[in-house]
């Protein structure tokens, strides 16, 4: 359902706009003098443009993030992509599609015959799976578990895209892969997290073969639905042995009907 929302700073004051400003965090109906944007509006805006430049290039904390994961339940993996900086991230998407020279020696050790890998990105925003992974699995994996999904550990990918989580879960043996990462930030939301869900993922997987569980955060989708959606997804996918665009979501049905 959707949000009643604070007006925005600097907002015209105008009954017409007030009223459609309770249900949408975009810039309607701001003060403008003459042609142009009020200065409040426009340092605002400025401002906004900012903070989504330093999410891009934030670092990811990985050892707070572990700890955060400590209370999942399962056990952390910590490894990383190809891409052996943030400069050569951003530069060469497909290094943060592959994994690391070094990181089969911490996977391999825990292969086996796993139903779900799930692996945590940076991607874009840093600071959106710093803030939003653990309260979300905190929701999802007693679901997951009642389920009887097989999950193997957790694992914490630095410098990550979505594809990296196709290597990952190919190493593990796991049969899907709950890939949560940071999405690129926008002038409302520099920290919205994914959850990219892919049955039987491997080299040849395309995004046309996953689904996606967007703009998680409490300001946008909150915990417990995206838990709610992530659970009844992985459900479906395994129960369908497929995902993708041959999977159609119905969890926002499912929610309202609730």
């Amino acid at each position: 359902m959707a949000k009643r929302l604070p007006a925005p700073p600097h907002a015209a004051p105008d009954s017409g706009w007030a009223a459609l400003r309770q249900w949408t965090a975009a810039r309607i109906g701001l003060a403008r003098s003459g042609a142009s944007l009020a200065t409040g509006p426009l340092l605002d805006f400025r401002l906004a443009h900012a903070q989504a430049r330093d999410a891009v290039h934030e670092p990811l904390d990985v050892a707070r993030l572990v700890a955060a994961l400590a209370g999942c339940g399962q056990p952390v993996l910590e490894i990383a992509s190809a891409a052996p900086d943030r400069r050569a991230f951003l530069m060469r998407p497909d290094l943060g599609r592959r994994l690391a020279a070094t990181s089969d020696a911490v996977l391999v050790p825990h292969q086996g015959d796993h139903d779900l890998a799930i692996v945590i990105a940076d991607g874009l925003s840093a600071r959106a799976v710093q803030s939003h992974a653990a309260p979300l699995l905190a929701e999802a994996l007693p679901g997951l578990r009642a389920d009887g999904w097989r999950i193997a550990p957790l694992v914490v990918v630095r410098q990550g895209r979505v594809a990296v989580g196709d290597a990952v879960a190919t190493t593990l043996g796991a049969r899907a892969v709950a890939m949560l990462i940071g999405e690129r930030p926008g002038l409302s939301a520099p920290d919205s997290m994914g959850a990219y869900l892919t049955w039987q993922p491997g080299l040849g997987t395309k995004d046309a073969d996953r689904n996606c569980i967007s703009n998680i955060r409490p300001a946008g989708v909150g915990y417990a639905d995206a838990a709610f959606k992530l659970v009844h997804l992985l459900r479906a996918i395994r129960r369908r042995g497929l995902s993708g665009v041959h999977l159609k979501d119905e969890s926002d049905r499912l929610l309202l009907g609730d």
